[in-house]
């Protein structure tokens, strides 16, 4: 999802989340700082991971850790807008996946923002990777889209 002459829709994707914008969200051109992009990327994907999967990262024994992210700028975000979060699953290895992620600005059709952010899950104790438990996977599953493929890692 990194070419910008891809054009994605809101029923493109499994999941939403509304994630209101902050003042302090804004930068001194009036529109929301890039970091927060990435800022949105993880609160939607952990939001899914303990609401719709039941993961709770906060206290699972193999745990998904950032080890990639990437944003497509496609137009400006401002507060106060309500962003429309939307995720998917691109890819599903042994012990990664790629979520897929698009940003909707308040009555637009286009996404203002596209991205990924790839986990790769690892024991808590020792940080080595571990492949994605079983009713995780199963949850996965439910955020895959149209065409993707599992893989080895």
């Amino acid at each position: 999802m990194t070419d910008d002459d891809v054009v994605v829709t809101r029923d493109d994707f499994a999941y939403r989340l509304d994630i209101p914008t902050r003042w302090m969200d804004n930068d001194m051109h009036g529109h929301v700082n890039n970091v927060q992009y990435y800022s949105f990327f993880d609160t939607i994907v952990t939001t899914w991971l303990i609401d719709e999967a039941a993961y709770d990262v906060r206290s699972e024994d193999v745990v998904g850790l950032c080890v990639s992210s990437a944003c497509d700028f496609r137009a400006p975000l401002s507060f106060p807008e309500v962003i429309d979060a939307r995720l998917r699953v691109g890819r599903i290895g042994t012990s990664s996946v790629r979520y897929e992620i698009a940003l909707f600005g308040q009555g637009s059709t286009d996404a203002a923002a596209t991205g990924s952010f790839v986990h790769v899950y690892v024991s808590r104790a020792d940080r080595r990777p571990r492949p994605i438990p079983q009713r995780l996977l199963e949850a996965l599953g439910r955020l895959r889209r149209n065409g993707a493929s599992d893989g080895a890692d």
